[in-house]
């Protein structure tokens, strides 16, 4: 310390909450109910060695509040509650825990898994209705002061429309570990999502936004831990406002800030996958980190009568009070705070339904939604929820407020089992491919709100989706008895890998057809990362706990023959996307528009090109339609599409339907790399399991080309080379946290 610790803190001030350095010293501000005193715990850069404890003099209005005189960025702290510890009645004070600030901008140390770390004696007869008096300092990392200044440089958010959104879901690890053109160091970081590489990639591929897994630090769950594996989703949240520190390689937040604004000069947005519904401090029988030390009966919503346990609508454990205003705030500020000082574009919420119930369930005038919807900053942010947990009237898909985007399972689902030759899909399949109307058509929404997927990170990659009928999670260390057990999914011959050329081939088609079908379907693409090289776990669909090759992208793989022909065939997809404005239509169709004399908006018809009558509506074993766009072009010209699906078991032969046009085959998933060509015959042999994309255009000219150009692009870069660095498979820090506060970013450490 550069100077003598005063031996009381002033009053300070109750906002704003967290620790708040205003040139001359810090305000400190937590908020508490039920606290009868809250201490403030300084220590030294390392987070080792506990130079003073101070009390908060001050309550206002719940928050406890003290000032520091002299304190800079870089000084280290946590805090201790005093208060009853009655668990029977939500109560659990123990001022030997060592506690969180649930504002911290930034952690130092490691969460090192001990029994001291839990609020009560885990072999007790009493479990949690024992105290532990342990100090879980040792245990615990500590939260750093911050300067939040930072050059943006102008840096302007692309605020790319929702309607021309192709979302890339990716994790900050998995998207370089295997990197060998990276330093050791880099791989696995911030560093590495800035480089001009992957950004290169996103661009050639045509991606218009990233979303990251969980960034927040988080915590790696015990169990986990003894079984010598880690959470490597992250879907675990110990600060709601801090980076996780491992995917900093240099130790400084502005190294995140560098990313973003990195990959918003190439006109890429960022989009974090965030968990409010929960925290890492589990059910009852949990550890005491921040949030359950400083007001358990607070923070999270308890049974009432029973208020020793907490409510489970997550799955996790625990679930946040989001209607108690001070939770609320939390969350809504953390958003902000992120969209602010971090420049991010948008937010998918974990388990969203969990944030939109009151006491009285899910209700999509929640506090929660009202709040955002309400927010000058938050509103002008892609929202996008998961529209489920596992409590009562979980499943709320097409439920959520205006403004919202949501994931669709069901359109997953349908996708998936349309191309694996399930019966009676053709109602279904028809409302999937056209934006989901029956779900989302309401409250003047649009398409976009639809978030369609075939994969994502929960669950099968697109490559196991079609050569795993089982799942095969064994070294998830649970007997394979997690993850799901229906995934839609065949392994078309064969279980796992394959050298039999016909299973490949069905393989390939069916997983291009199923990529061709997602990027043409009205509503907001994702495509999981890795999958447009044909990235495989394995067949492990829950690899959550999976922090090795098999959860990381194969840039190896992705620089073969077929990983680089695969990449080009998504890049051409994506850039016929951009290219037809009726793929990405952003109004639901009915087929009420005469668009040309005889040709409306929307037409439907079977393989012979006749319309489709109500009775083949519902012939179940009706496995291939035709889908007639017709519309506006990207320069105005009238323009006609067809989509050709095929999902029998035998190559068919596809009618166009009248009028008869001039028609050219942009798309043929039977092969990756045909360029368009002119359909010179009546009619156009559409493999089993395939895809055909056909334009015409009545007037005018058009270069059909474009998007073959975008897949040239692709293949005519050559692989990068292999460095001889070895790949270090274990993260910078086995647990939260470094054991140095880099004075460099957050100015000397001093309190």
């Amino acid at each position: 310390m550069s100077h003598v610790l005063p031996n009381r803190l002033a009053p300070g001030v109750p906002y704003p909450l967290g620790a708040s350095w205003d040139g001359l010293g810090v305000n400190f501000a937590v908020f508490s109910a039920n606290a009868e005193k809250i201490e403030l715990c300084l220590f030294d850069p390392t987070g080792r060695k506990e130079l003073a404890r101070l009390a908060l003099p001050e309550c206002t209005d719940e928050v406890w509040h003290g000032y520091l005189p002299n304190a800079h960025p870089g000084t280290v702290y946590g805090f201790r509650a005093h208060g009853p510890y009655q668990p029977q009645h939500g109560h659990r004070f123990n001022p030997h825990k060592l506690l969180l600030d649930p504002y911290a901008r930034k952690l130092v140390g490691q969460f090192r898994w001990s029994d001291a770390l839990f609020g009560y004696r885990m072999h007790s007869n009493r479990l949690d209705l024992s105290i532990d008096r342990r100090d879980s300092a040792p245990a615990m990392p500590k939260c750093v002061v911050v300067d939040e200044a930072f050059d943006w440089s102008h840096d302007t958010r692309p605020n790319v429309p929702w309607g021309e959104t192709v979302i890339y879901e990716t994790h900050v690890r998995g998207t370089s570990m295997r990197r060998h053109d990276l330093r050791a160091h880099e791989r696995g970081t911030f560093s590495a999502l800035s480089s001009p590489e992957f950004i290169d990639h996103l661009r050639k591929l045509g991606v218009t936004a990233v979303e990251l897994l969980p960034v927040h630090a988080f915590l790696n769950d015990r169990f986990l831990v003894e079984r010598d594996l880690r959470n490597y989703w992250g879907y675990n949240t110990a600060a709601f406002f801090a980076p996780e520190p491992s995917y900093l390689s240099t130790h400084r937040l502005d190294e995140m800030r560098i990313a973003i604004r990195q990959l918003h000069a190439a006109g890429i947005e960022v989009i974090l996958d965030v968990v409010y519904n929960h925290t890492c401090e589990g059910g009852e029988l949990g550890p005491t980190i921040s949030w359950r030390g400083l007001d358990n009966a607070s923070y999270y919503r308890l049974i009432p009568g029973d208020e020793r346990h907490h409510i489970n609508d997550t799955g996790c454990g625990n679930t946040l009070n989001v209607p108690q205003p001070r939770v609320l705030q939390m969350i809504t500020d953390s958003l902000r705070y992120w969209a602010t000082a971090f420049n991010i574009d948008g937010f998918r919420f974990d388990l969203g339904v969990t944030l939109g119930r009151e006491h009285t369930g899910f209700d999509p005038g929640s506090g929660f939604f009202d709040a955002l919807r309400q927010d000058p900053v938050l509103a002008q942010r892609k929202l996008i929820s998961e529209p489920w947990d596992i409590g009562p009237g979980g499943y709320q898909l097409g439920n959520h407020p205006p403004g919202f985007g949501e994931w669709n399972d069901r359109y997953r689902d349908t996708v998936r089992r349309f191309w694996r030759g399930d019966a009676g899909l053709r109602p279904d399949l028809a409302a999937r491919l056209t934006g989901s109307a029956d779900l989302f058509n309401r409250r003047h929404r649009k398409p976009w709100a639809s978030v369609n997927y075939v994969a994502s990170h929960d669950g099968y990659t697109l490559a196991d989706l079609v050569s795993y009928e089982q799942k095969h999670n064994e070294i998830n260390g649970e007997n394979n008895n997690d993850g799901h057990n229906e995934n839609c999914s065949s392994n078309w011959g064969a279980e796992g890998p394959s050298d039999d050329p016909a299973i490949v081939a069905t393989r390939a088609r069916v997983a291009r057809s199923l990529l061709a079908t997602l990027f043409v379907s009205l509503g907001t693409p994702m495509l999981l990362a890795g999958d447009e090289s044909g990235r495989t776990q394995q067949g492990n669909n829950n690899a959550y706990c999976q922090d090795n090759d098999i959860s990381w992208i194969d840039w190896e793989r992705a620089a073969t023959d077929d990983g680089r022909r695969m990449t080009a065939f998504v890049a051409r997809l994506i850039a016929l996307r951009k290219q037809h404005p009726l793929l990405r239509e952003t109004r639901f169709l009915f087929g009420d528009r005469e668009v040309l004399p005889g040709v409306h908006d929307i037409g439907w018809f079977d393989e012979r090109g006749e319309p489709l009558s109500t009775e083949a509506w519902q012939d179940t074993e009706g496995r291939a339609l035709t889908l007639r766009r017709a519309g506006p072009g990207r320069d105005g010209e009238t323009e006609v599409l067809l989509m050709m699906l095929n999902a029998s078991a035998n190559t068919l032969q596809f009618t166009p339907p009248a009028p008869q046009l001039e028609w050219y085959v942009l798309l043929d998933t039977a092969q990756s790399d045909v360029a368009p060509y002119a359909l010179t015959a009546p009619q156009l042999s559409i493999e089993a399991h395939g895809f055909a994309l056909l334009a015409a255009q009545p007037t005018g000219t058009a270069d059909w080309f474009a998007a073959w150009r975008a897949a040239e692009r692709v293949l005519a870069t050559p692989p990068a080379e292999p460095s001889d660095i070895a790949v270090s498979t274990a993260p910078p820090d086995e647990a939260i946290g470094n054991d140095e506060v880099d004075e460099s970013d957050e100015g000397p450490p001093q309190a």
